[in-house]
């Protein structure tokens, strides 16, 4: 009897399985009928572009797909967009680069000051000698490329050396993924102008897929299935600055005497790694919470 109540139990497992993966399959596919079709065409940093081929069509549906049923990470970007983007947009516009360069930092980095298993720091991403080369101040005491201002200056100035070296926008896009030299190695091997002409390594071949797909959906999250009435906001932090013309030898101490501490104090400057700031003096303004940000050491709550 043992024999057949195993023999049983397992089919009625086996029977199971099938059963969940079909009605997995059957959802999967009830809810792709359900997003709006990849357009024809998109406008992308002032330029069309043709969305009909076959291959750019199944990449791009990728990298939809992958960014709507990402749900948590999607509506933290939106979320963090909110916060960020007015600060982006006004230096894009100031350094005459498209506004479509601020879906860059999301791709680089979700919006946060992360740490790449390469090496590269913050927002956007930069590795150590060429965060350097573009006057970011990167020492024991702080690291510019946490800095959104400084960081996303810099970002504008790779990009337009990146155009002036490979011709388009969209090139100095993938360029800032793959590297100038190494774009310009895949263009000249492969007698390609075109970023759909060319094949290239999995992570540059995404790479602006991925940036359309983020900007279909970014300008578009209802469409999408993201419920803006009910995705809370992150707002720009109120903040006051202060110059720093004098040696901090107790970062800590003097957030103290602020009226804060030093969490609070690398919230608003992420870029300070170390409890000093002794060296480059006159080159940091350090943020605090204006007065009525809720941005305070515990006890002030109680």
């Amino acid at each position: 009897m043992k024999k057949y109540f195993f023999i049983g139990l397992i089919l009625s497992l086996t029977i199971s399985c099938k059963t969940k993966n079909s009605a997995d399959i059957s959802n999967g596919e009830s809810i792709r009928q359900n997003l709006p079709p990849i357009p024809k065409s998109i406008v992308l940093f002032g330029e069309k572009v043709s969305l009909e081929d076959d291959d750019i069509i199944e990449r791009l549906d990728r990298e939809i797909m992958a960014n709507t049923y990402f749900h948590s990470q999607t509506i933290l970007n939106i979320k963090r967009a909110a916060r960020y983007f007015p600060e982006i947009e006004q230096i894009l516009k100031e350094q005459n680069l498209p506004n479509d360069f601020k879906y860059l930092p999301i791709i680089e980095s979700n919006l946060a000051n992360v740490t790449s298993p390469a090496g590269a720091k913050g927002y956007w991403q930069f590795m150590t000698e060429t965060g350097r080369e573009y006057k970011l101040i990167i020492d024991d005491e702080v690291d510019e490329r946490y800095n959104m201002t400084k960081a996303t200056l810099a970002a504008c100035n790779y990009l337009k050396n990146a155009k002036d070296s490979v011709g388009t926008w969209m090139l100095a896009t993938a360029a800032y993924n793959r590297g100038i030299g190494g774009l310009k190695s895949d263009m000249k091997w492969q007698e390609a102008t075109h970023y759909f002409d060319m094949d290239m390594n999995l992570e540059t071949s995404r790479y602006l897929l991925r940036f359309i797909a983020i900007k279909l959906i970014m300008e578009n999250p209802e469409k999408y299935g993201f419920d803006m009435k009910k995705i809370e906001l992150y707002k720009p932090f109120q903040t006051e600055s202060v110059s720093v013309t004098a040696p901090i030898d107790n970062l800590a101490l003097w957030a103290k005497e602020k009226g804060i501490n030093y969490k609070i104090l690398v919230k608003l400057n992420p870029w300070i790694i170390g409890n000093k700031l002794t060296k480059n003096l006159g080159s940091f303004t350090l943020l605090l919470p204006a007065k009525n940000v809720k941005l305070k050491p515990y006890a002030a709550y109680n």
